[in-house]
């Protein structure tokens, strides 16, 4: 099963903001108007001169044959958590058809999607996720989410039957993401001096989900979020954005919030706080969020691949030594997925679980 809440949730009314958006709102309804230290700053973006406006790019044709390649995955692991890759593998025709199927659900009408609800408190379905109180603020964006692999953590009721073939795609799809990401740990492992093969063995039966994220345009973007600032508690995070869509995902490099500027076909990687955790913190999960536009939507097309509910998990012992003592303790990943599903989107707040402080 998904983790789920054991509490009873209460999250009052929560507007759907493609329907917001067809009523053509001249103000922001309070829920989705942000504290003024959490709005945006759109289009004042300033970066310090050691930030590059791009995150690194992963050349995945290259990397087996070039050291160049795996010290800029090193490098974009250490010191960005996020990276592009270019050259990965899939075929550009079924990310083309994932995000055509993708697209036509939430075009579908309302009363269609709803009947495919997330439940307050749990993260599959068509809605909101990490809602926790009436009082919390919204984010500008509609979800769906479905748990993929291992199959018992699938709930049939909520894959659709329209688009015909939404199911299929979204199988196909999540196969060849999966490969993706099986090899983006060897390569990681790699770059970090151990077996390649060291976190397949270790995950077990991995845990693979699928949210697909629209933010419609919204009149007032200053004042909203798409999506509140978070790390991702997955192993790693493979994001497709829709072509033609506005910018909307940003990262925070020293501080300041960069816009990842989206190449053509290429699909952008993130650390998660397990890998963070098994590398004793040599490898980071970034804090991110989205940002909307006030006249283009967004789609964005995310996977979650991160360990079995069962594994135990804790820094490897090979990175760590007196210079660099134990930063995380040991957990049960379900605990932790648990942990993380059921708290509201709090930067990285949700990793202090795991952190051990020294005095």
């Amino acid at each position: 099963m998904a983790p789920v809440p054991s509490f009873p949730v209460k999250v009052g009314h929560i507007d759907d903001v493609q329907e917001l958006k067809k009523n053509k709102p001249t103000s922001i309804p309070e829920r989705f108007v942000r504290d003024m230290i959490e709005r945006p700053k759109l289009g004042t973006v300033t970066t310090p001169s050691s930030c590059s406006l791009n995150i690194p790019v992963v050349d995945l044709s290259k990397i087996m044959n070039s050291q160049d390649e795996i010290m800029k995955l090193s490098t974009s692991c250490e010191e960005w958590g996020f990276f592009q890759v270019i050259n990965h593998g899939i075929d550009l025709d079924l990310l083309e058809k994932m995000e055509k199927i993708a697209m036509e659900f939430f075009m579908l009408p309302l009363e269609e999607k709803q009947k495919y609800p997330m439940a307050p408190g749990t993260v599959q379905g068509y809605g909101q996720a990490f809602v926790f109180s009436e009082d919390q603020k919204l984010d500008w964006c509609n979800m769906f989410a479905l748990g993929v692999e291992p199959h018992f953590i699938r709930n049939p009721k909520l894959w659709p039957t329209k688009p015909l073939d939404f199911s299929e795609t979204v199988d196909i799809y999540s196969r060849e993401i999966r490969k993706l990401c099986k090899n983006l740990l060897k390569y990681i492992a790699i770059s970090l001096g151990l077996n390649e093969d060291i976190f397949e063995e270790m995950f077990g039966l991995a845990v693979q989900a699928v949210r697909i994220n629209y933010y419609p345009e919204c009149p007032r973007p200053d004042l909203v979020l798409g999506l509140s600032p978070h790390s991702d508690g997955s192993a790693l995070t493979v994001l497709q954005q829709g072509k033609g869509s506005s910018v909307g995902l940003q990262i925070l490099k020293d501080n300041v919030w960069v816009p990842v500027q989206p190449i053509p076909n290429a699909l952008v990687i993130n650390i998660g706080d397990t890998i963070e955790v098994l590398t004793n913190g040599r490898y980071k999960s970034v804090e991110h969020r989205a940002v909307t536009h006030q006249e283009k939507d967004r789609l964005s097309i995310v996977t979650f691949y991160a360990p079995s509910y069962e594994i135990e998990l804790g820094p490897l012992p090979e990175l760590v030594d007196e210079n660099n003592p134990c930063k995380y303790k040991r957990y049960n990943h379900g605990e932790y997925s648990m942990h993380y599903v059921t708290n509201k989107l709090q930067g990285k707040k949700t990793l202090e679980f795991a952190k051990i402080y020294n005095n």
